[in-house]
């Protein structure tokens, strides 16, 4: 796969989750935050597993491919990251708007190749500086210029992000070591899915009619954002550096006001516009700027 085929499966993803920020707020109307996340990742976990099945048959056929011992904790780690951000992103994303979770989640973009200086001694391209400051500035602007008045919820969020950023070095590492990536969402689901629904259902209060309502928005959430959204990150990945991904992500944002206008009746303003402007200016940077450097470099 093309560099510029991942990057577009990429932006898809983005533009699911984007649209779930929405979708998600509104289930908090019905089912509490952590049964909510176990459930949606399970139902994520039973879109991947035929993938993933088929995916391991193949390589075994051809490559004699085995996942391999040292693999497995590594993966379930991945699976307890998502399953943390994912929670955090919830908690705060019933506490606070969708336009602040929208901006706050963003701080993942800055965040991704700082972790991975510190941890992994990677360096990324110099263009990913301009680009991450691009999205989190224009995060900043669609959240209105300002954030509304600071409530517990964006803590959660802000706390969230971290974990985002270490999810999205993780995916690409394990891309790399296992190549086999259904199998990989298909056991990070599985591991968020058996973490959020043992707590959840010990703790939080369900009904019949309580899931019943909510059932429209697991429904999307689980096979759409989980399913099929999160399995795109993967795959894109496998051709895309983490930190690079991590501004093309960051898209959602911009998809997530959208969706905050239409499904949710929140008001974009010239200042929304422009800061989307600005995030789409640092994702297209992440595509261009490498290769128009590149070129200035050979005419030298």
């Amino acid at each position: 796969m093309r560099r510029l085929h991942a990057n577009l499966l990429l932006l898809v993803a983005a533009l699911i989750w984007g649209v779930t920020f929405s979708v998600q707020q509104m289930a908090m109307e019905h089912i509490g935050p952590v049964l909510f996340t176990g459930l949606r990742f399970l139902l994520g976990a039973l879109v991947v597993l035929p993938f993933a099945v088929n995916e391991m048959r193949t390589k075994r056929q051809r490559e004699n491919w085995r996942l391999g011992r040292g693999a497995l904790p590594w993966l379930v780690l991945t699976g307890t990251v998502l399953f943390t951000a994912a929670l955090l992103q919830q908690i705060g994303i019933a506490a606070t708007t969708v336009a602040n979770a929208g901006f706050l989640t963003a701080l993942y973009v800055p965040l991704t190749p700082i972790l991975a200086i510190l941890v992994l001694r990677q360096l990324p391209h110099p263009a990913i500086w301009p680009a991450a400051m691009a999205c989190v500035g224009g995060a900043y602007l669609m959240a209105g210029g300002a954030l509304d008045d600071v409530r517990e919820g964006d803590a959660w969020v802000i706390a969230g992000a971290l974990f985002w950023a270490t999810h999205i070095l993780l995916i690409g590492a394990m891309t790399a070591r296992t190549g086999a990536p259904f199998v990989i969402s298909f056991v990070q689901f599985l591991v968020c899915g058996v973490l959020g629904t043992i707590w959840g259902g010990a703790t939080e209060p369900l009904s019949f009619a309580d899931l019943s309502a909510a059932a429209p928005m697991l429904a999307f959430s689980g096979f759409l954002s989980v399913g099929v959204g999160f399995t795109l990150q993967v795959v894109g990945q496998r051709h895309t550096p983490a930190a690079d991904a991590s501004i093309i992500l960051s898209a959602e944002t911009v998809f997530a006001a959208l969706a905050g206008a239409v499904l949710l009746g929140e008001h974009l303003g010239a200042l929304e516009i422009g800061g989307g402007a600005l995030i789409l200016a640092g994702v297209l940077a992440v595509e261009v700027l490498p290769l128009t450097i590149a070129k200035v470099k050979a005419r030298r």
